[in-house]
């Protein structure tokens, strides 16, 4: 059985797709992008504040679910500059301080609405 989480505090979905999926014990997310969940627009002052933006939408995708970042065990990054990936790099350790999940971390040709980064997970529910 699944069970759709959805939640204010992330953007909503811009295409046919949920903002998570809970299913058999794992939280599957959709990636997270740069959006602002209360207006649907992008933050635009670059990948650092592209990739806090994007942590922060994760964190509220995980809490609708009763999540938090302790709970993710693989992560997927996608950039649209390698360049950029210890900027973000650096952002994303401050979550995952300590017990980090799995990563890999992928450049792409491009990302939905000219984002430079964007991060999907998935998380192991509390029973």
């Amino acid at each position: 059985m699944k069970k759709i989480i959805n939640t204010e505090k992330a953007p909503a979905a811009i295409g046919p797709y949920s903002q998570a999926v809970q299913a058999n014990g794992m939280l599957y997310m959709s990636g997270q992008i740069a959006l602002v969940p209360e207006t649907g627009e992008v933050v635009d002052e670059g990948v650092e504040a592209q990739t806090i933006r994007v942590l922060k939408n994760m964190e509220g995708v995980l809490a609708a679910a009763g999540l938090t970042f302790d709970d993710v065990v693989k992560t997927t990054v996608f950039l649209t500059d390698m360049e950029d990936f210890s900027v973000v790099n650096s952002i994303y350790g401050e979550k995952f301080a300590e017990n980090a999940p799995a990563r890999s971390c992928v450049q792409v040709a491009g990302l939905p609405k000219g984002v430079k980064v964007e991060i999907e997970a998935i998380a192991v529910c509390r029973q």
